[in-house]
């Protein structure tokens, strides 16, 4: 990896973005191979104290990395903005190899800066590329500053105190931009696995006998689970309604054409990852379809009438949380229609 370094103290935009357009200009003239990467623009807003850790997450991304990123580091009674840029490539010298390059940006800046953020980051941007906001640590200010220059916003709805405010919120992102939640990315490979269980022509029936759902999940996840039956309700025409309890168990029910479906959220121990542990789907002419976290993969169980089982491992099914973070900007490229139509049902089940 070679890279060029930039940096001033109490500077501007405009000298920031010069000093990036000299530093590729430089880049060009001594590398004949150099070609910058031109996919999205991901600005990032953390608080400057958590800084490493979301940098560490960032470098996890792999592939996915964005080609333009700027880091908005957030101090409480900062006035001034102090800013480095840097122009890397993945190539260095090696012959007849073409240096794929990544520019990163650095700010650090105070709360008062916030509210205007979109005129401190624009001339940042390179034009024509999606651009993706992240705040892990919420500062709403900002996102809603960035609102006319971001076409993707990264949220992550567990991360949030009150799921339905959380949900709330992404709802009201949508009025403007597409929105990624990394806990619905959580639920994927479970949605894929129950979509794929009863894919079968000889098994669409068994959809209408659905009489009950049970999720399991870490007890920081309760967004993933709720998500998971509302996508469910929204596929296939539930009318869902609002969840009660506490504890660690949620249950409700939704409404369907033959009758109502029971609705179960449990909350169980998982080490490691967040995100699901668990779903059982039951039908009323007895049989279930039951999926389980375990070490590479989901182990699938499938119970019949007269009780026999049949299981199996669905190997690499389970991706973990350490490629979440990447499959999340790969996602702002795409388009989920699935997503809103579940956030619907999952607010109505949270009111």
């Amino acid at each position: 990896m070679t890279e060029e370094v930039w940096r001033e103290r109490d500077t501007t935009p405009s000298k920031i973005e010069a000093a990036l357009r000299r530093l590729l200009i430089e880049r060009y003239h001594d590398q004949d191979a150099f070609v910058p990467a031109r996919v999205l623009n991901l600005i990032v807003v953390v608080d400057r104290e958590f800084r490493g850790e979301v940098e560490n997450r960032l470098e996890r991304v792999g592939r996915y990395h964005p080609s333009r990123l700027i880091l908005c580091s957030v101090s409480d009674r900062r006035k001034t903005i102090d800013a480095w840029c840097s122009v890397s490539d993945d190539a260095g010298s090696a012959p007849g190899k073409i240096a794929i390059g990544r520019e990163q940006v650095e700010l650090d800046i105070g709360e008062r800066h916030l509210a205007s953020l979109d005129s401190i980051v624009d001339p940042l941007l390179v034009s024509d590329l999606a651009t993706v906001v992240w705040a892990p640590h919420s500062h709403e200010i900002a996102v809603d500053a960035l609102r006319r220059l971001a076409q993707v916003v990264l949220v992550d709805s567990q991360d949030e105190p009150e799921l339905g405010a959380a949900l709330d919120r992404a709802e009201d992102l949508l009025e403007n931009a597409y929105v990624v939640d990394l806990a619905w990315l959580r639920s994927t490979p479970w949605r894929e696995r129950v979509a794929a269980a009863f894919d079968p022509p000889a098994l669409r029936r068994s959809l209408g006998e659905i009489s009950a759902v049970t999720v399991r999940h870490r007890a920081d996840s309760v967004a993933a689970a709720v998500l998971f039956c509302g996508w469910l309700s929204s596929r296939l025409g539930w009318k869902a309604g609002s969840l009660s309890g506490s504890g660690e168990r949620l249950s409700g029910r939704a409404r369907a054409r033959r009758g109502e479906i029971s609705i179960k959220l449990e909350h169980v121990e998982q080490p490691g990852a967040p995100g699901l542990a668990g779903v059982t789907i039951e039908m009323a002419s007895g049989r279930s379809l039951s999926l389980d976290r375990t070490e590479g993969g989901l182990r699938s169980v499938r119970r019949e009438r007269d009780g026999k089982e049949i299981a199996w491992t669905v190997l690499g099914a389970s991706r973990g949380e350490s490629g979440i973070l990447g499959e999340g900007v790969r996602q702002a490229l795409l388009r989920d229609p699935t997503y809103r139509p579940a956030l619907t049902a999952a607010r109505a089940m949270v009111a």
